[in-house]
């Protein structure tokens, strides 16, 4: 019996998606479980399975391929056999091997792979016959970018190189310009995600009527309870406690201040969320993605921080799933961690305001008339004007200001 091998339903903000490679040859055996084909999203990658044992009889949409939704990429032959070990199906390379007399290399054994390589790049190693050992980590562990790169290395793509010639007139008439001989260029392929990030980017830019309002926060307070809590914190919940989930506390106090912060514009209707899933932008290797904390009011600060831990490991890892970007109505963007000092973040559509925060430096301010040193943090809240007003904006960032400032409040509001 054929079974259709289809594309998985992705997200309501993820459209399509590209084949990135089968991990199984027509002819193939498989056990229901097995990953036949990894798909490549703008956020993230997903893997899809075999859902009985059987033999992969086509493969209908090559890697390379953009695919949709529900759509039809092969089909396997339920409960087939291998078919009579077919000639060892040669992977397809980029040219043929050439026809010499010299001793070709005996295939060698699988070696164990390092538990240091996540699952995905321990497959792309192995399609490539790469030995995951050999490549350097960018991070804790061998991601599936790591691997790509390894190869792209060996390979050497000169072809991706242009060498500019002396004495070219890139100018208007009147003007010479001469390029000296030797400087590069080279020419990259964006990725989905990347162009899949420049394309929100500008809807959100030419649909909604941004602006940003800023405001500063003392973080004396809450660096002090950090201070204070931190050891005891983290031996009895296993993480550390940091600043995201005194934000994110502040922002849902603020939200419930301002519930029109927590909305979606539709049409000419204004839907109003009365719970709260806070989206955390986290830095990926190719642009952000945003996983959210689902009803995160419920959370307690230990669940928030380990929460988070959870999603960056995972997007480090490269194993991110779809369900956990899906929906937000809110989103907390931290610049900071990169020293950022000031910025106006871009919404993240459907939503209608987004906060960034900055770096905490060490500034004079006045209080109670004296100069002092104070930790400070600049915020900034960007927000679609159509559905909030300058007042709106300015009092939901004093909210968060007094929230932080005074954390004791956060066990009630946030």
């Amino acid at each position: 019996m054929s079974l259709e091998i289809k594309v998985p339903e992705l997200s309501e903000s993820v459209a399509d998606a590209t084949v990135s490679e089968w991990t199984k040859n027509v002819g193939d055996s498989v056990k229901a479980g097995d990953v036949l084909v990894i798909l490549e999203t703008d956020k993230v990658s997903v893997e899809v399975a075999a859902e009985s044992d059987g033999v992969l009889g086509a493969i209908l949409s090559p890697a390379g391929t953009d695919v949709k939704a529900k759509q039809v990429i092969g089909t396997l032959e339920a409960g087939g056999t291998t078919v009579a070990a077919a000639p060892a199906a040669a992977p397809q390379a980029a040219t043929p091997a050439p026809q010499v007399a010299a001793p070709t290399p005996a295939p060698t054994e699988a070696k164990p792979i390092p538990a240091t390589a996540t699952p995905v790049a321990q497959r792309v190693a192995a399609a490539h016959n790469v030995d995951v050992a050999q490549v350097p980590a960018a991070g804790n562990k061998v991601t599936k970018s790591d691997v790509q790169n390894y190869v792209a290395a060996q390979t050497a793509p000169v072809v991706a190189t242009k060498v500019i010639q002396p004495a070219v007139s890139i100018a208007p008439a009147g003007f010479t310009v001469n390029i000296a001989a030797g400087r590069r260029e080279e020419r990259i392929r964006l990725t989905r995600r990347r162009l899949t990030i420049a394309k929100r980017l500008l809807e959100a830019q030419s649909t909604a009527a941004l602006l940003t309002t800023f405001n500063e926060v003392d973080m004396s307070a809450v660096m002090a309870i950090r201070a204070k809590r931190k050891e005891a914190f983290q031996k009895k919940y296993g993480v550390g406690l940091g600043f995201n989930s005194f934000f994110v506390k502040a922002v849902i106090g603020a939200l419930k201040a301002f519930p029109v912060v927590n909305s979606e514009m539709q049409g000419n209707e204004l839907l109003m969320k009365h719970y709260y899933d806070i989206g955390i932008a986290i830095g990926a290797e190719d642009g952000l993605v945003v996983p959210v904390l689902r009803d995160a009011d419920k959370s307690s600060f230990a669940q928030i921080e380990q929460q988070i831990k959870d999603y960056a490991g995972l997007v480090k890892a490269g194993t991110l799933p779809l369900e956990a970007l899906m929906g937000g109505t809110f989103t907390i963007t931290n610049g900071g961690v990169f020293g950022s000092m000031m910025s106006t973040p871009i919404l993240n559509p459907p939503q209608v305001a987004i906060l960034g925060l900055h770096a905490i430096k060490d500034r004079a301010v006045v209080v109670d008339g004296q100069i002092v040193v104070r930790p400070i943090m600049y915020t900034a809240l960007t927000y679609d004007h159509r559905v909030i007003d300058g007042r709106e904006a300015v009092q939901f960032l004093v909210r968060i200001k007094e929230l932080i400032e005074d954390p004791e409040n956060l066990l009630i509001e946030g």
